[in-house]
C-alpha cells in the first residue's frame, strides 16, 4: 500500500512540474534572408515568449556539406522555406517545421569553403530572431545613423530581399502608421473609433515623424520627434531641383503634398514618398548649394542654402574636438571617430569624389594629433581647416563607388564617419582603342517569354524598341553597344549573364515594363544590387525621372539574376506600368519611347562623365 501511495505521489509531483514548468510556444510569422547575406531575420509577434536561444546547438552534416539547428518550443506559421543562391559561402537555406509533439522548426544551412558554421550565432532583437552568418550589421545603440550613400528600403537591423516590387500600401489613420513606424501599442477607448497612441510604449530607434515644415529664407526646417537619417541627394532636371529622400519616416497628413516658397527663386515640396519614406523637393536654381545641417537633438534638420547660412544663429555653445580615434571593421570598411567636448551641429556635403562635413560650433582642435591619428588610414588624406566666422571645415576624398555613413552619439559629443570601398576584383575589361567604352543592352523577355500582357502589348515588344532606340543615340555618340537580343527570341537569364560576361563591358543595364494587380499604379524604377552599381543606378535614374513625366517610384536595391550576377556595374530600368491604361498607351507610343531612350543614354553618358 505505501508503494502505491509513493508511486501515486511521485506520479502527482511529476504532473504538477510539467504544469508549472511547461514552456510557451512562440510562432514565427515570418523569414527573411538579408542583402548582405549577412544574417537571417525570423519574425515572431510581440506577445511570444522569449525564445530558448541558449539551446540551440548547431549540427554538421556532410554529403552534402550541411549544418542544421533545431529552434525549440516554436511553431512555423508560415509556407517551408527553400532558398537557393548563387554566392559563395551559402548555397541554400530550408525552413520547415520540424516536428510537432514537440514543436521544433529546423533550419538547415548548406554551404561551401567559404562559410564556416561555427560563426553562427542567435540574438533575439524586439520581435525579430537573428541568426547571425558572420560580421553583424546592426550598430552600436549609442550612435544613430544620421546620413546614409545607400538608397533603399532598409529597416534598422536588416534589409528584406527584394525580388519582386512591392505594390503601394493602402492609406491609414495617422495614428496607425505612427504606431507601426514607432512599434507602439494601442488600446480601444470606449465609445470612439480612434485608437488612442499608448506614449509609454514609443519606441523611436532610427525612425523619425516629420510634424512640421517651415520655409526660411536660407532654406527649410523640418520639425519631429524621432531621430533623423537622410540619404545621398538626387539632382533633377527640367526644372532643376535638389531631392532628399529621408528613410523610416513619416510626414503629418496635414502638409504632405504641400508646397512653400522659400524666396523668389526657390521652393520646396514635401511629400510620402513610400510608406516609411519621406520625399523633400527644393527646386531651385542652386541645387549645389543646399546640404542638410543637424541640430544637436537630432529632432530638426535644416536643408538650407550655404551661401544665405547664419552661423552663430545654429548654435548657443561652441565645442572643442577632445579626441581622435580609427577603426577598422574589414578589410573594405573603415571609421573615423571625433569627440567634443559639447554637443555638435554639424552639415553635410556629399559628392562623388568627396565628403565635406561642416562642423560649425567647433573652435578648436589638434592638428598634429589629426594627423598622426589618421595617417596609414583611409583618411590619410583627409583635410581639416578652420574658417573664420564658421566652425570647421573636413575634406575626406573618397574613390568612385564608395559608401558613406555617418552617426551622431546619442548624446550628440562624438560623430562617427564610416566608409566603405568597393571589393577589390578584376577591373572589367575595356577597349584598348583609345578607351571606347562599351555598354551590353538587355532587352527584357523575348520570344516565347511575352513578360508582362494587355490584350496584344507585349512587355517583349516594348523593351525591344527602347532598347534599340538607346543603342543608337549611344553609338552615335561613339559608345560601343552590344545587345543581348536584337530581334524577337527567346533568351534565358543565363545566357543573357553568359553574354555579358563574355562582352566584358563597362556597364550592363536590363530595360523592362513593370506590371501591378493594382491599374491605378504609375512611374519608372531603377534597380541596382551590388555596391559598385548604385552610382549608376542614380544617374540612369536621375536622367529617367528628368526626361520622363510619370511617377518616380526611386531606387530599389534588388536581387534581379541579371544584375546581381554580372560582373560589371549593373542596373534594371522600369520604364512603366503596362497594367495602367494610360501609361500604356503611353508605352506603346513613339514618343514615350523615344524620350525614354534618350533619357537611358544621357543617364549612361552622365555616368562616365563622373566616373572618368
Amino acid at each position: 500500500m505505501k508503494k502505491i501511495f509513493l508511486t501515486f505521489i511521485i506520479l502527482l509531483v511529476s504532473i504538477f512540474t510539467q504544469n508549472v514548468f511547461a514552456r510557451d510556444i512562440f510562432k514565427i510569422t515570418g523569414a527573411n534572408f538579408d542583402t548582405s547575406n549577412s544574417m537571417i531575420v525570423l519574425n515572431i509577434p510581440d506577445e511570444s515568449t522569449e525564445p530558448v536561444l541558449d539551446e540551440i546547438k548547431v549540427v554538421r552534416m556532410e554529403n552534402p556539406t550541411r549544418a542544421y539547428f533545431d529552434i525549440p518550443d516554436s511553431i512555423l506559421t508560415i509556407p517551408r522555406q527553400n532558398w537557393k543562391f548563387s554566392t559563395k559561402g551559402i548555397t541554400e537555406v530550408k525552413i520547415n517545421q520540424f516536428s510537432t509533439n514537440p514543436n521544433v522548426v529546423r533550419m538547415v544551412i548548406y554551404y561551401d569553403d567559404d562559410f564556416n558554421p561555427s560563426n553562427l550565432k542567435f540574438f533575439r532583437i524586439k520581435n525579430n530572431i537573428i541568426i547571425k552568418l558572420k560580421e553583424p550589421c546592426w550598430q552600436d545603440e549609442y550612435f544613430h545613423r544620421t546620413y546614409r550613400d545607400e538608397h533603399s528600403s532598409a529597416s534598422d537591423f536588416y534589409e528584406y530581399l527584394t525580388v519582386e516590387v512591392p505594390d503601394e500600401t493602402p492609406k491609414e489613420s495617422i495614428t496607425t502608421q505612427i504606431q507601426q513606424a514607432f512599434n507602439t501599442t494601442t488600446q480601444q477607448t470606449p465609445k470612439m473609433d480612434t485608437p488612442s497612441l499608448i506614449k509609454k510604449d514609443l519606441k523611436l530607434n532610427t525612425k523619425y515623424y516629420i510634424s512640421q515644415i517651415t520655409p526660411r529664407p536660407n532654406g527649410v526646417l523640418l520639425s519631429g520627434f524621432g531621430s533623423v537619417t537622410i540619404e545621398k541627394p538626387m539632382v533633377l532636371q527640367n526644372p532643376l531641383r535638389i531631392v532628399y529622400d529621408i528613410p523610416n519616416t513619416l510626414v503629418n497628413h496635414e502638409i504632405r503634398n504641400s508646397e512653400y516658397q522659400i524666396n523668389e527663386t526657390d521652393s520646396v515640396k514635401i511629400g510620402q514618398f513610400e510608406v516609411n519614406k519621406a520625399r523633400i523637393v527644393i527646386t531651385t536654381p542652386n541645387v549645389t548649394k543646399y546640404i542638410p545641417v543637424y541640430s544637436t537633438d537630432n529632432q530638426s534638420l535644416l536643408i538650407a542654402n550655404l551661401d544665405k547660412l547664419d552661423h552663430k544663429s545654429l548654435f548657443g555653445t561652441a565645442c572643442d574636438i577632445i579626441s581622435y580615434n580609427t577603426e577598422k571593421t574589414n578589410s573594405q570598411t573603415s571609421s573615423m571617430i571625433l569627440s567634443f567636448n559639447h554637443p555638435l551641429v554639424h552639415g553635410i556635403d556629399r559628392t562623388n569624389q568627396r565628403l565635406i562635413l561642416y562642423l560649425y560650433n567647433v573652435a578648436r582642435y589638434n592638428e598634429d594629433t589629426f594627423n598622426e591619428t589618421f595617417k596609414n588610414t583611409y583618411f590619410a588624406n583627409s583635410n581639416i581647416q578652420l574658417l573664420p566666422g564658421v566652425g570647421m571645415k573636413l575634406t575626406i576624398p573618397t574613390e568612385p563607388d564608395t559608401f558613406i555613413n555617418t552617426y551622431l552619439g546619442a548624446d550628440s559629443k562624438t560623430l562617427k564617419v564610416q566608409v566603405t570601398t568597393p571589393k577589390k576584383t578584376k577591373p572589367p575589361f575595356t577597349s584598348q582603342n583609345s578607351g571606347i567604352k562599351k555598354i551590353v543592352i538587355d532587352p527584357g523577355h523575348g520570344g516565347n517569354d511575352v513578360g508582362a500582357i494587355r490584350g496584344d502589348i507585349t512587355e517583349k515588344e516594348i523593351t525591344l524598341d527602347v532598347s534599340k532606340r538607346v543603342r543608337n543615340i549611344l553609338e552615335k555618340k561613339g559608345y560601343k553597344v552590344e545587345m543581348t537580343r536584337d530581334n524577337d527570341k527567346t533568351v534565358s537569364l543565363q545566357d543573357r549573364v553568359a553574354f555579358s560576361e563574355s562582352e566584358h563591358p563597362d556597364i550592363f543595364v536590363s530595360v523592362h515594363v513593370n506590371s501591378s494587380e493594382k491599374p491605378e499604379i504609375t512611374g519608372i524604377e531603377t534597380h541596382y544590387y551590388r555596391q559598385e552599381s548604385m552610382s549608376l543606378a542614380q544617374t540612369v535614374h536621375a536622367a529617367l525621372a528628368s526626361n520622363i513625366k510619370t511617377n518616380n517610384r526611386g531606387l530599389f536595391k534588388s536581387k534581379f539574376y541579371v544584375i546581381n550576377h554580372t560582373t560589371a556595374p549593373a542596373i534594371l530600368v522600369e520604364i512603366g506600368f503596362i497594367s495602367n491604361d494610360g501609361e500604356r498607351a503611353e508605352l506603346v507610343s513613339d514618343k514615350r519611347k523615344q524620350a525614354t531612350a534618350k533619357a537611358i543614354a544621357e543617364g549612361v553618358e552622365n555616368y562616365f562623365k563622373e566616373n572618368k
